[in-house]
């Protein structure tokens, strides 16, 4: 299991702001050791536990861009067009059976090897062919026009793929194309995760007049499960101290991060921050952010602990911004910033100093052709449909205090979250 020591997130001051913490998440978390290897069509979104240099280089031989006709370069015509015999056929997937002929053209396919002796490639649509059957070759071609050399993508040893890379399927494919089936990934990351709260009940059971159904867990268990993880979904613990201590001091000794959501605040009955306290180690219980300041974080057993939100909104803004980067961190990949896309505000918006904002918005285009954000109607952080109806959020820095429409703002797609 990873493990943390208990000044991990050990911060000076009542508020961390979004950075520091991410900062000394990446810095301090230990990251998951254990490598298993798994087929090729199974290594999306996994993090790549060892470098993979190219074992061959790509493309493997020199062959045609184009359907068309390969020449040797010292025959290309340079002041007027010129006819030359067809020679040959080369099909992709097929060698040339002979080199090629000085003063004569060979017929090939896009992806074809090229002959020995040719080094360029006239497209079909640019010759025509006379009435004697040559083909007629204009004037002015460069020597290796629409060749593709052997190892023009990537040389053979080079390096191809850096160890902590979370796989795309860019990344599978680049794989493929140099023979691998399979490939050495960190295990998934296992997580553990209840809500709290006498007033939910899970989907499919009864519900009382007062309680409603628990939508977060699902929510941060889908969320996840894109990060690649193994989840434990235990379920929701009733708002008792004892027994959430018991349950997080359960689960610690084999999981490599708890999480819940709910009971984080300051009232009567949010009991996350005593219980950590009696389980293990509180050492952070707010952040400079907006929704979702109430954001435990803690060790028990070593093992480290994030307690959310219960609002829906502020649980999926805190989500992504601290349980997201420990994740990542725990699976030892690489830093994965978050790079919001300028965009043009088409609303008015107040904010206080010192703390980061996020803004659902949804974008549209602008008759001259800007892409626009505009805010969701209400503010709640209990809104569900206000991350169901929005593109993503606009993120307000902390130092600033206002937006007006026409300014620019950073726009992070929901897409580019998990």
């Amino acid at each position: 299991m990873a493990q943390l020591s208990d000044d991990c997130f050990a911060f000076g001051g009542p508020m961390m702001s979004v950075d520091e913490a991410v900062r000394i998440i990446a810095a301090r978390v230990t990251a998951v050791r254990e490598v298993e290897t798994v087929p090729l069509n199974q290594a999306d979104g996994r993090i790549l536990a060892s470098d993979i240099s190219a074992p061959l280089p790509l493309p493997p031989f020199t062959n045609s861009a184009v359907d068309g006709y390969a020449v040797r370069g010292g025959d290309l015509p340079h002041q007027e067009e010129a006819a030359f015999p067809v020679t040959g056929r080369v099909q992709a997937g097929a060698s040339a059976q002979a080199p090629a002929k000085p003063g004569h053209a060979t017929r090939i396919f896009t992806g074809a090897p090229m002959p020995d002796g040719a080094d360029t490639v006239f497209m079909q649509e640019d010759v025509r062919i006379d009435g004697d059957g040559r083909v007629v070759l204009p004037a002015g071609l460069k020597p290796g026009a629409n060749v593709r050399p052997a190892g023009e993508d990537i040389p053979i040893g080079s390096s191809a793929l850096a160890a902590g890379r979370r796989l795309r399927p860019q990344d599978v494919g680049l794989m493929a194309a140099f023979g691998l089936t399979d490939v050495g990934v960190i295990r998934r990351i296992r997580v553990a995760v209840f809500s709290t709260g006498n007033e939910l009940v899970s989907p499919g059971a009864p519900r009382a007049a007062a309680q409603q159904f628990d939508s977060n867990r699902f929510m941060l268990m889908a969320m996840l499960g894109r990060l690649g993880c193994a989840v434990s979904d235990l379920g929701i613990v009733g708002d008792d101290r004892a027994s959430l201590a018991s349950g997080l001091k359960q689960v610690a000794g084999t999981h490599d991060l708890i999480l819940t959501t709910g009971g984080v605040s300051t009232g009567e009955e949010d009991h996350v921050k005593a219980s950590v306290e009696s389980a293990g180690s509180l050492v952070l219980w707010r952040m400079a952010i907006k929704p979702g300041r109430p954001v435990a974080m803690g060790i028990v057993d070593g093992t480290p602990f994030i307690g959310l939100p219960g609002n829906p909104v502020a649980s999926f803004v805190t989500f992504v911004h601290v349980v997201r980067p420990t994740v990542l961190a725990l699976a030892g990949a690489a830093p994965q910033p978050l790079v919001p896309m300028p965009v043009r505000a088409a609303f008015s918006y107040k904010k206080k100093i010192a703390r980061r904002e996020y803004v659902r918005v949804t974008l549209r285009k602008a008759p001259d052709g800007v892409l626009e954000a505009t805010k969701f109607p209400r503010e709640g952080a209990g809104l569900l449909s206000s991350l169901v109806d929005t593109d993503g959020l606009v993120e307000l820095g902390e130092t600033i205090t206002r937006v007006e429409p026409g300014q620019t703002v950073g726009f992070l797609s929901y897409a580019s979250l998990t």
